[in-house]
This record gives C-alpha cells, sequence and structure tokens, in this order.
C-alpha cells in the first residue's frame, strides 16, 4: 500500500488494524507487530495512528528514551466491550532502536508482556531484538519513495 499523506498513512492503519482485530486464531499471548524502516519512514506516525482508532486519549510519542509506554484500552460508555470490539486491554508501544540484544527487555518484564494475550505489542525496530519475536509476529516494512510517499508491505 502507497501512503501520500498523514491522512492516507491513518487510512492504511485503520484497515491494518480492522483486520488484525478481526483474527479470531486462538494465540498463547500477545498479538505483536514489528515495524521496520529508515529513521524517518513514519513508523511513529503509523503507531500513533493505531492508538488513535484504538481511542486511546494519552498522547502518543516515539518511546525512544524510555524504550516502552504502556496505554490503557477504553472501555466504550455503556459497553462491557473493549474498544472496536477487540479483547485487548493494554496497548504497548515498544521503540527497540536503542537496545543492544534481546536480554535487554527482560528488565521490561518481557515474558509477562508477551505472554499475556490481552496485550497488543506493536514494536519499532524489531530487528534489533529478532530472537525474542514470537514466530507469530506480524510485520510492517516502511520504505520511502522518491516521490515523497511511503510504501507499507504488510508480512
Amino acid at each position: 500500500m502507497i501512503s501520500k499523506s498523514i491522512k492516507e498513512t491513518k487510512k492504511i492503519a485503520k484497515i491494518f488494524l480492522d483486520k488484525i482485530l478481526k483474527d479470531k486464531k486462538k494465540r498463547k499471548g500477545a498479538f505483536i507487530v514489528g515495524l521496520s524502516g529508515d529513521l524517518g519512514a513514519g513508523k511513529t506516525a503509523f503507531t500513533k495512528s493505531i492508538a488513535k482508532h484504538l481511542k486511546i486519549k494519552s498522547r502518543v510519542f516515539s518511546p525512544t528514551y524510555v524504550i516502552m509506554k504502556k496505554y490503557s484500552l477504553p472501555l466504550p460508555r455503556g459497553s462491557a466491550q473493549r474498544a472496536r470490539g477487540s479483547n485487548y486491554k493494554f496497548f504497548f508501544h515498544i521503540d527497540a532502536y536503542r537496545l543492544e540484544s534481546e536480554k535487554d527487555l527482560l528488565n521490561l518484564g518481557w515474558e509477562e508482556i508477551v505472554n499475556n494475550k490481552e496485550h497488543l505489542i506493536f514494536i519499532e525496530w524489531p530487528e534489533n531484538i529478532k530472537k525474542a519475536m514470537p514466530k507469530n509476529s506480524k510485520f510492517i516494512y516502511i520504505s520511502d519513495n522518491k516521490n515523497r510517499s511511503k510504501n507499507f508491505k504488510f508480512k
């Protein structure tokens, strides 16, 4: 998919989110999405769009320096179901850019986070923690095109 603007990136994020929220596969743990791309490719912008579609009220920033941010997913008013019908209770945004290895994740409580099926996790720079990424993780590759548009590849 190609995006020529932040508005189009938001639409792509919504399409992707709708698809993963409909995924009814039995998972033992969290739903994990790795976002790869050069600096400035749009990984954080995409993640911010996902958070907005999940109705997260907090302002979402790149967690480059804090490594990880955790957000509660709100319940819609008068509803017993989570935002957009998902069973996820928490949204994690992790930036692995400054991590030297998978071992750095252990200090963040990685095992507990990744093994909880109520967690939706988006990780920027997953290539820095390859061995910690579960086999059933999804991946998004974002690249810049010559005409300043962004190319999104989903795997």
